[in-house]
């Protein structure tokens, strides 16, 4: 105890653990225990608080040496040194210091609308009838009612082709794109991807060491026609083209498939927020117009529910269902049961259709004051892209401005905006921000987009 307080292991005003405690782990005489501890009282090592217990001494750690730990230099592995070199891009953004006022972060979901309190009660009610089994190691395809309730509900909503035996529910999108790499890319493997494009897709491929193949994207996404020969996979966001918003059109997704098949590729659709489409009826997924078993589909509850949650699922063609569920295993055994039932619960007891249909009216109303403030406090100064779907959209100023020069202006202006260029491969990009609406008000998006304006 002394050498542990004088190196630094046990901190200034550190709990030591109780005189049973300590005399259970090591196995002797708890009265040997409190001898020691008294000694250490008497010499001013610890201090005593009356029914709080005994803690390293406050003043002698201020003048105690903490001792020096060396850190060996261990060699990491080729992906340990690709997802190192990744960190200073992935992840979508962290809270600042402190939060603007006006925070147009993207990537979050409504917190706000979402039903905590019956949440609450739905988790208890399957804790408390749960049997023992319940709590013991699961499938690694997941909760057998979860998966059936993704699939009935994807079925209505999205227009995708499934059975439940070929969902995979995983620990969020992420965690789906890590079993893609693993199941389908060796490196060195060609892959196209959306240019500009989600970081979490271009830094995992990195990461399995791929060949990265850029396809520019316009206002109507991916456009096919500009697919490399060699590509043996491409990965899309049909629905809502991560970060430009733009909406793949019918023509295009057959284009797609088309070239799939001539290729022999396979075609990874991540759905992140299909469940948002404003202007006349949306486009189904284009897993639905898949006849051939070409299309892995993402999708995520983070977008709908809320973060934390952490699920996510896969839906693969039958014939991948094995691999993916054995690297699933490999990977983490299962998600975690008592979520993956409650939200079983929550889907099938038509919850959350009745809280996607809240959250369906909030973000209209958000996207309204956005398109107006926009209209009203910047005009023609900007173009505006990805209203059209999602819970956030994209300014592209019509002049050439620094982005990192305009996100800081805003920020003083308690504005918090996000700059676009590091979503692209190519050097040179246009400049550009992404502002994500949905954990705002509609007086905080008007005010802030009139502070924006000013900056701009």
């Amino acid at each position: 105890m002394r050498q542990a307080i004088l190196s630094g292991a046990l901190r200034a005003g550190e709990r030591l653990p109780s005189t049973r405690d300590l005399a259970e782990q090591l196995g002797i005489s708890r009265t040997v225990v409190l001898l020691a501890y008294e000694q250490l009282l008497a010499e001013g090592f610890v201090n005593g608080r009356g029914g709080s217990g005994t803690y390293a001494s406050e003043g002698l750690a201020r003048n105690a040496a903490s001792a020096t730990r060396k850190q060996a230099r261990v060699r990491l592995s080729r992906f340990g040194n690709a997802v190192t070199d990744s960190m200073g891009t992935v992840d979508t953004p962290l809270p600042r210091p402190v939060a603007p006022r006006y925070n147009f972060i993207y990537g979050r979901s409504d917190l706000d609308t979402f039903p905590f309190a019956l949440w609450r009660r739905l988790l208890l009610r399957q804790a408390r009838k749960g049997s023992t089994r319940q709590f013991d190691y699961g499938s690694a395809l997941g909760n057998t009612d979860l998966r059936a309730a993704i699939c009935a509900h994807l079925r209505r909503s999205r227009a995708v082709v499934c059975d439940p035996s070929e969902v995979i529910v995983v620990n969020g999108s992420q965690q789906a794109l890590d079993l893609v790499m693993r199941v389908l890319v060796d490196p060195g493997d060609p892959v196209a991807i959306e240019d500009p494009h989600y970081d979490g897709i271009c830094e995992a491929l990195r990461a399995a060491g791929a060949r990265l193949r850029p396809v520019p994207v316009d206002r109507e996404g991916l456009n096919p026609a500009r697919l490399p020969e060699d590509a043996r996979m491409v990965f899309v966001t049909p629905s809502h083209q991560y970060p430009t918003g733009a909406i793949l059109p019918l023509e295009r997704r057959m284009a797609l498939l088309k070239w799939a098949r001539r290729r022999n590729a396979v075609i990874v659709e991540d759905d992140y927020d299909g469940e948002f489409q404003y202007d006349g009826r949306p486009l189904e997924s284009l897993q639905g117009l898949d006849r051939e078993g070409r299309i892995v589909y993402i999708g995520t509850f983070s977008q709908t529910v809320f973060p934390a949650l952490r699920i996510g699922y896969l839906i693969a063609p039958a014939s991948l269902v094995p691999a993916f569920t054995a690297a699933k295993w490999l990977s983490d055994l299962h998600s975690a049961t008592l979520e993956q039932q409650t939200l079983a619960e929550f889907i099938s007891g038509g919850m959350y259709e009745r809280h996607l249909r809240r959250l369906r009216r909030r973000n209209t109303a958000r996207r309204a004051a956005l398109l107006e403030a926009v209209k009203r406090y910047l005009g023609d100064r900007v173009e505006l892209t990805g209203e059209g779907a999602g819970a956030q959209v994209v300014l592209w100023p019509r002049k050439r401005v620094a982005e990192e020069a305009v996100v800081a202006a805003a920020a003083k202006k308690g504005v918090g905006i996000y700059g676009i260029a590091h979503c692209f491969l190519r050097k040179g990009s246009r400049p550009g921000f992404l502002l994500g609406y949905a954990r705002l008000t509609e007086r905080e998006i008007r005010e802030g987009i009139r502070l924006l304006g000013e900056v701009l």
